[in-house]
């Protein structure tokens, strides 16, 4: 058929949306002045904190080389510190600061705003599916 494109490929749409949402998320935080990255460190820590700088980097999406940057950043920012793991004294543990945690109380209803619009068009059950199916394709690839 004549004029017929194939639909982009899903890693394309998957960067795509990457993208528009950290361009939001760094609009909604700027005020806060951190970075969407940074952000989503400090949720990672949120949901697990006391994890070394190379768990923080897996879980954040950034590399071993630039979370050592961003947690002195945030550091420096007094939204993390760093104390000695008891169990093995050689490493570090990246811990959130009560500032921190104020901090992610104030954005966590923009931040939700934000999800809710990007899927604002889904019925709650393709929302699901949506969320399900992503967890999948992340585990395949894990």
């Amino acid at each position: 058929m004549v004029g017929t494109k194939a639909p982009p490929s899903l890693l394309y749409m998957l960067k795509q949306v990457e993208l528009v949402v950290r361009s939001h998320l760094d609009e909604l935080v700027k005020p806060a002045g951190i970075t969407a990255l940074q952000y989503t460190a400090l949720t990672v820590l949120e949901r697990h904190d006391g994890l070394s700088a190379a768990q923080l980097a897996r879980d954040s999406f950034v590399t071993a080389q630039s979370i050592a940057d961003l947690v002195r950043s945030l550091e420096n920012r007094g939204l993390v510190r760093r104390e000695r793991n008891p169990r093995n004294r050689r490493e570090l543990l990246i811990l959130l600061t009560e500032e921190a945690r104020e901090l992610l109380k104030r954005f966590a209803c923009p931040v939700r705003e934000l999800e809710e619009r990007m899927i604002r068009d889904l019925t709650a059950h393709q929302a699901d599916q949506f969320r399900q199916a992503l967890s999948k394709a992340w585990h395949a690839l894990s």
